[in-house]
């Protein structure tokens, strides 16, 4: 991500056009409106436009724009997201989903800068920054015929590639913070933490769906959630399917040593912390003097920690 981040610096101040690629969910949207801000077109529009959620025969009209009497429906002059985002930068999202005939016009766009309205004949020029991205294979559909290639080179001119997210666990928990941060700002709910089961299962689950998946997989939970940590109950069973136990064979080599210190001072504080208080019966005083840890600095780990001393009364 390092690479990807230093990439995005070095053409966000260029007029060079970008493609984006990555599996859905990484990021890709964030990545373009990113490039953007640190542009020289900072001040003007953004515009985004799903291609791949556009019918067919509205396409063009969407893109560059139509006159009035263009086709039936057409009562009236519409601009298209090229002219609205003059001067600024357009984010043509799901490229290869494009008609055949928009995409001549595009090709026409990035060589010549100029566009037509459909169903008009004034030549507009188009001042506009365009980034594109893509979760498919835009090569294949050029082999496939169901891509020009000549569009192909024109887009692929500055490519940045988003790695998938079970590529790059070690953000997962920078993601989490920055997610549940997010959360709090929207919601009332003042949840501070989330438990260390919550957050293993995070680091051995696959992610098909990416960052994408993790923000709204925790926002259900915060939603669920009745105490100030996210706890396991309150995310889908599935999620803890994939978790195996930790054993030396099966630490993620792609975390930092000190994540995994981290994760591993936190499993085995929880691991002790439930021995002890069993061997007590819950007896705060009992736990603490054997723990060499002062009653105050015992229920604070049990709340880190979610253990709770009527459950060791009661048996488990």
């Amino acid at each position: 991500m390092k690479n990807v981040f230093e990439n995005i610096r070095a053409v966000a101040s260029t007029k060079s056009t970008v493609l984006l690629l990555g599996e859905t969910g990484t990021g890709k949207g964030f990545t373009a409106r990113f490039i953007h801000t640190l542009s020289l077109r900072k001040n003007e529009r953004f515009i985004e436009v799903h291609c791949g959620a556009i019918p067919d025969t509205l396409v063009e009209s969407e893109m560059f724009g139509h006159e009035r009497g263009a086709f039936t429906g057409a009562i009236k002059r519409k601009l298209g997201k090229f002219e609205i985002a003059r001067g600024g930068t357009i984010f043509l999202d799901e490229i290869g989903t494009i008609t055949p005939s928009a995409q001549i016009k595009l090709l026409q766009v990035l060589q010549d800068g100029i566009f037509q309205r459909v169903g008009g004949e004034e030549e507009i020029h188009a001042d506009v920054r365009i980034i594109t991205a893509t979760n498919i294979n835009l090569k294949q559909l050029c082999e496939d015929k169901l891509f020009r290639n000549d569009l192909y080179y024109r887009l692929n001119v500055f490519p940045i590639e988003l790695p998938p997210l079970r590529e790059r666990k070690e953000d997962i928990p920078k993601l989490v913070e920055l997610f549940l941060n997010k959360l709090n700002t929207f919601h009332v709910k003042g949840i501070l933490d989330i438990h260390p089961q919550v957050l293993d299962a995070f680091l051995s689950y696959s992610w098909p769906g990416n960052i994408r998946e993790l923000e709204n997989i925790m926002e259900r939970a915060y939603i669920l959630e009745k105490s100030l940590v996210l706890r396991p109950q309150s995310f889908p069973i599935d999620l803890f399917s994939q978790k195996a136990e930790a054993t030396a064979g099966n630490i993620n080599p792609d975390l930092t040593l000190s994540q995994i210190r981290k994760q591993e001072i936190r499993r085995v504080e929880h691991t002790y912390l439930d021995l002890l208080l069993k061997q007590h019966k819950g007896k705060i005083n009992a736990s603490a003097k054997a723990a060499g840890l002062t009653t105050r600095q015992l229920h604070k780990l049990m709340a880190k920690h979610l253990l709770h001393k009527e459950d060791y009364k009661i048996g488990r």
